[in-house]
């Protein structure tokens, strides 16, 4: 690599997206509002379709750069086009994910992972979420990525 700096590299990702040497990962086909969204959320069981709709709900509610796409089968939240949060449908639960998970202040210790990046809370249908510190979360998250953004 000679004649570049680390801090110019970047790796391609599946799915056009790319992560900088900052770990932030750019869409560059991040939009406000994309159809592709609403039609996975459609596609899911209505139970859990309607949890992962609640909080991407939530997401989008963050700012007026909050754009969004389809990112390996599942919705994806952005400011502007650096991913801030995701939610995804599995058989029995509904996964809230954060990609700078590990940064965000946990007080209520609802997010679970063991990545250095990433961190996701997992809901079901039968137990009552703690909406407050799960919209926090989604809030912190939002923020911590603006900030990160201001400073790359």
């Amino acid at each position: 690599m000679a004649g570049r700096t680390l801090g110019r590299v970047r790796a391609r990702l599946a799915g056009g997206a790319v992560e900088s040497m900052k770990g932030l990962f750019r869409f560059a086909t991040a939009r406000r509002r994309d159809p592709a969204v609403d039609a996975w959320f459609k596609a899911q069981p209505p139970e859990l379709g309607f949890i992962a709709q609640t909080w991407f709900d939530e997401m989008r509610r963050c700012g007026p750069d909050v754009n969004e796409l389809m990112h390996d089968g599942c919705p994806v939240a952005c400011v502007g086009d650096v991913a801030f949060a995701y939610v995804n449908v599995f058989t029995s639960h509904v996964n809230v994910g954060f990609f700078k998970g590990a940064d965000l202040d946990d007080p209520a210790q609802l997010l679970v992972g063991e990545g250095r990046k990433m961190r996701h809370i997992k809901l079901r249908p039968d137990a009552e979420p703690d909406a407050a510190a799960i919209s926090h979360l989604i809030e912190d998250a939002y923020l911590d990525m603006r900030r990160k953004l201001a400073t790359v």
